[in-house]
């Protein structure tokens, strides 16, 4: 491939790149839970929450930890123990609960 041919090219992957925000399939779920501060209130483990009313979340069903989620994120599901949540669920993507919901499931309760 010739120079002039090869810069218009790296240019337009350099751009796409730089303006599409990381895939959550890029991102594995335990950095997810890390980044997205998951961790904070349900402990690095997922099995040690902050306050004895937190879930446990380690071993949790992953559809229904994906559903909890997106109610949550939705507001469908709305009572006194979504309130922090809710603050955290709008810089979640569908596809990165996805992600975290399956690496739930992986971790032993």
């Amino acid at each position: 491939m010739t120079q002039s041919k090869l810069i218009p090219l790296l240019s337009a992957a350099a751009l796409l790149l730089a303006s599409s925000p990381l895939s959550a399939m890029a991102a594995d779920g335990a950095t997810l839970y890390k980044t997205k501060t998951c961790s904070a209130c349900h402990g690095k483990d997922g099995k040690t929450p902050l306050m004895p009313n937190y879930p446990k979340v380690a071993g949790q069903n992953s559809a229904y930890a994906l559903q909890q989620m997106k109610d949550i994120k939705s507001g469908a599901r709305n009572n006194g123990q979504t309130a922090s949540m809710k603050g955290v669920m709008h810089l979640v993507t569908d596809e990165e609960m996805q992600v975290l919901s399956d690496y739930l499931a992986t971790l032993t309760p």
